[in-house]
C-alpha cells in the first residue's frame, strides 16, 4: 500500500467551484487524495478522489431507495476514517445534508456520549443515522427512541438496492452540510451552510490565507466534527487537489509526536491547530526525540481555533528549531462554524505578530494602548495579544459598543461580521437566528475585539467575561497565572463567575493538580490568591481538583461554563451534606 502522491500532473485548480460535487469530481481526475495513519503511525487505508468519487456515487444510489426527500439530514458519527468521507460525499450526490457528529468519549463517559448524540440526532431531526462499526453500538443506543428509519453501517448501507432514480447532486443555493457549533458557551447550534457559502470559504483559503501551491502536502490529526478539521483540512485540500495525511485525534493525544512523525516523513508543508496542539508536543518530546525529524518544509503551521497565546507557540519553536522548524512559518487565523470556517488570517512567512497593550487601560476603559514589550512594570502592567490578520476577501467588519455604535480603532467592542461565507441560520432555532444575524446580513460573532487598521485582534468571548466591581476582567488572565506555575500545566484551570449571597460576582478558578499533601496544596491556593490580588486587584477562589475534572468541547476548547456548573454542583451537595 502507497499513499496518494504530493507531485502529480492534473492542473492546479485553486478552489474555484461551485458545489462540493464538482471540486471532487475535478480532483478525481488525478492522482491524489486522502491517507489514514494508525495509531502506530503506520498508513493504514488509502483513499485516492478517484476512487472516492466512484464509492460515493454509487452508496448514493443505494441511500435514495431509502425513500428520502430532498435535503433530508443524514446523521454521521465523524470518525476519522475512510467511511465517514464516503458518506459524507454520497449525500451531496444524492441531495441529502450530511451533519457530522462528535466520535469522541471522554473517560468514564459513555452515558455522557450517548446522551449527547440522542440530543443532537433529535435536534437536526435525522431521518438516518450512519456509522462506523466501532461506533455503531453508541450510535445504536443513542436513537433507541427516536424512530430514525434507518440506522447502519457502511456495510448496512452498501445491501441495500441501487435506486432507480438519477443522481441530483446539491446546486449552489441548496446546504451543504449541518455543523454544529462546539458548544463552549451553550448547547451546540445546528449551523446551516450552503455550497455556495462554504466553496466561497474554500476559495478564499486557498488563494488568500495559506496561498496553496504546487508540491503542498497537508497533515491533520483535527476531528472531521469540528470546523477546522471538516472544512480546513478535508475540504479544501480536495478542492485544490493536494494529498492529506490523517491521525486520528485520539491517537494524537496518545502519542503527539506521531503529528511530527507524519510531517517529517512525508514533507508535510501544511498543517493547523489550536494552541494546545502545539503546547502538548512541547511537553511530550523528550530532549533526544527532536533530532529524529525534519520540519524544514512545513510553511503553513496554522494557529487559531481559541485564544492564542504567544508563550505556548514560542515554546514549541524553540524546541522544534533543532529539526528545522521556523517560527515565521506560523500563520494565526480567526473563524468560526457559522462563517464556514476562515474569517482572518495573518501574513505568511511573518510569523506572529504580538500586540502589547496597557492592562489598566485595556480592563477599565476597554481601550487597547499599545506599549513597548518590556518596559518599566511600575508605570504600567501589560498583556499580550495575538494580530489574528485581516479580514479575507468579500468580508466586512465592525467593532460596536452595546448600543450598536462603531467603535474607533483600539477601542473593545463585539465584533460584527457580513459576508459571502456566512450561515443561513441555526437549524430549527429561528428565534437564536434572529438574535445574532440581522435582516441586512450582520453577525454578531459573541468575541471582543479590536482593530488595529484593517487587522483584528481577538481578546476573549463575551459570555466568558469576568466583571468585578464594574471592572472587565479576561478569565484567560486569571488561567494565565496559574499556569505559570510549575504545578500546573498549561489547560489545567478554568476561571468564571458566581455570585455570591449578595448577588456579586465573585471569581473562582479551578485547577487540575496532582499534589496529594495538604501542606503543598494551601501553599499552591495561597501563593495563587496572593499572585492574582497582586496583579488583577481581585480576589479569587481557587479549587483544586482531581485530574480529568474540568470540561472541554469536543473540539477542545475550554468550557467554562460548564466547568461552572460541575463547580456549582459540588458547593450544593457540600451544603447537603453540611
Amino acid at each position: 500500500m502507497q499513499a496518494t502522491p504530493t507531485f502529480h500532473n492534473l492542473p492546479l485548480q485553486k478552489g474555484s467551484f461551485t458545489t462540493l460535487v464538482e471540486a471532487l469530481d475535478y480532483a478525481a481526475r488525478g492522482e491524489t487524495g486522502y491517507n489514514f495513519y494508525s495509531g502506530r503511525g503506520e498508513l493504514c487505508s488509502v483513499l485516492p478522489y478517484a476512487n472516492l468519487q466512484v464509492e460515493a456515487r454509487s452508496l448514493a444510489k443505494k441511500m435514495l431507495s431509502i425513500g428520502l426527500s430532498r435535503g433530508s439530514r443524514v446523521a454521521l458519527i465523524a470518525d476519522t476514517h475512510p467511511d465517514f468521507v464516503v458518506f459524507f460525499f454520497a449525500c451531496q450526490y444524492a441531495g441529502l445534508t450530511p451533519v457530522p457528529l462528535p466520535a469522541v468519549i471522554q473517560l468514564n463517559g459513555r452515558q455522557e456520549y450517548v446522551r449527547q448524540l440522542g440530543r443532537l440526532l433529535d435536534d437536526c431531526q435525522a431521518k438516518v443515522a450512519l456509522a462506523t462499526d466501532e461506533f455503531m453500538p453508541f450510535l445504536t443506543e443513542a436513537a433507541d427512541d427516536l424512530m430514525i428509519p434507518f440506522i447502519g453501517s457502511l456495510q448496512d448501507v452498501k445491501n441495500l438496492p441501487d435506486s432507480a432514480e438519477d443522481l441530483q447532486p446539491k446546486g449552489p443555493k441548496e446546504l451543504a452540510y449541518l455543523q454544529y457549533t462546539s458548544g463552549s458557551t451553550r448547547f451546540p447550534r445546528g449551523v446551516m451552510i450552503t455550497q455556495k457559502a462554504v466553496c466561497h470559504n474554500l476559495q478564499i483559503i486557498i488563494q488568500h490565507g495559506v496561498k496553496v501551491r504546487t508540491g503542498d502536502r497537508a497533515v491533520s490529526w483535527l476531528p472531521f466534527y469540528h470546523d477546522m478539521g471538516l472544512i480546513g483540512l478535508l475540504l479544501v485540500p480536495m478542492a485544490c487537489q493536494l494529498s492529506v495525511d490523517f491521525l486520528r485525534t485520539r491517537d494524537f493525544a496518545m502519542r503527539p509526536r506521531l503529528w511530527l512523525k507524519l510531517l517529517s516523513e512525508n514533507k508535510g508543508t501544511i498543517s493547523f491547530s489550536p494552541p494546545f496542539g502545539y503546547d502538548l508536543v512541547a511537553r511530550r518530546l523528550r530532549d533526544g526525540d527532536v533530532e529524529a525529524y525534519d520540519l524544514r518544509s512545513w510553511r503553513v503551521a496554522g494557529a487559531g481555533a481559541e485564544i492564542i497565546r504567544p508563550q505556548t507557540l514560542a515554546r514549541f519553536a524553540e524546541r522544534l528549531a533543532p529539526a528545522g522548524f521556523d517560527e515565521q512559518a506560523f500563520l494565526a487565523c480567526y473563524g468560526m462554524a457559522e462563517c464556514s470556517l476562515a474569517v482572518t488570517f495573518g501574513s505568511l512567512e511573518d510569523g506572529l505578530k504580538i500586540d502589547h497593550v496597557n492592562s489598566d487601560q485595556l480592563l477599565e476603559h476597554g481601550r487597547a494602548i499599545p506599549v513597548p514589550p518590556a518596559g518599566d512594570q511600575e508605570e504600567y502592567r501589560s498583556t499580550s495579544f495575538v494580530n489574528c490578520g485581516v479580514l479575507m476577501p468579500d468580508y466586512d467588519f465592525e467593532i460596536r459598543d452595546s448600543e450598536g455604535h462603531t467603535l474607533p480603532e483600539r477601542q473593545c467592542g463585539a465584533l460584527f461580521l457580513r459576508g459571502a461565507s456566512l450561515m443561513s441560520g441555526y437549524f430549527g432555532n429561528l428565534k437564536l437566528t434572529r438574535e445574532v444575524l440581522s435582516e441586512d446580513g450582520w453577525f454578531n460573532t459573541g468575541d471582543i475585539a479590536y482593530r488595529i487598521g484593517s487587522e483584528i485582534v481577538i481578546t476573549g468571548r463575551a459570555k466568558d467575561m469576568i466583571i468585578i466591581n464594574g471592572r472587565n476582567i479576561w478569565p484567560q488572565d486569571i488561567e494565565y497565572i496559574a499556569e505559570c506555575q510549575d504545578e500546573i500545566r498549561t489547560g489545567d484551570a478554568m476561571a468564571f463567575f458566581v455570585h455570591n449571597s449578595q448577588g456579586e460576582e465573585l471569581a473562582v478558578m479551578m485547577v487540575e493538580c496532582r499534589i496529594s499533601e495538604q501542606q503543598p496544596r494551601l501553599d499552591l491556593i495561597n501563593r495563587l490568591s496572593r499572585q492574582i490580588r497582586q496583579e488583577l486587584g481581585i480576589d479569587c477562589v481557587i479549587e483544586l481538583v482531581p485530574r480529568g475534572t474540568l470540561t472541554r468541547t469536543t473540539s477542545g476548547k475550554p468550557s467554562r461554563h460548564a466547568t461552572k456548573n460541575i463547580y456549582l454542583q459540588k458547593i450544593a451537595t457540600d451544603s447537603q451534606m453540611s
